[in-house]
């Protein structure tokens, strides 16, 4: 059974850290381009970072570049979002997903795989 599991969210105070990690079982993450999303209440989803299957290419949404990283352990069969500098409104359910196209994307249509989510609160 292809699965995919968050963790690593919580509370942490602004400008604070967080690693989130992305484990997958059942198949091999590194064969599949990985997309971070977050929805906060009230809100769409949408797209914080990916990074592709192919060339190990990353993207960013405007909105965390310079603060989040994403990296992959193919090892470990993992992709982790490292998350700096944190602010309230990065607070939201964090969901990593996989997809089978080559290149990165922000649309979660075209994602195949999702995990459950992690919950991420910023606040003091």
């Amino acid at each position: 059974q292809l699965q995919l599991v968050e963790s690593g969210g919580g509370l942490v105070q602004p400008g604070g850290s967080l690693e989130l990690s992305c484990a997958a079982s059942g198949f091999t993450l590194g064969y599949y381009t990985i997309g971070w999303f977050r929805q906060a209440p009230g809100k769409e989803r949408e797209g914080v970072s990916c990074i592709s299957r192919r060339s190990g290419s990353t993207n960013y949404a405007g909105s965390v570049k310079g603060r989040f990283s994403i990296s992959r352990d193919n090892a470990r069969n993992t992709v982790y979002l490292q998350m700096n500098s944190l602010k309230p409104e990065d607070t939201a359910v964090y969901y990593c997903a996989a997809s089978t196209y080559y290149y990165c994307s922000v649309y979660a249509s075209e994602y195949d795989y999702w995990g459950q989510g992690t919950q991420v609160t910023v606040s003091s």
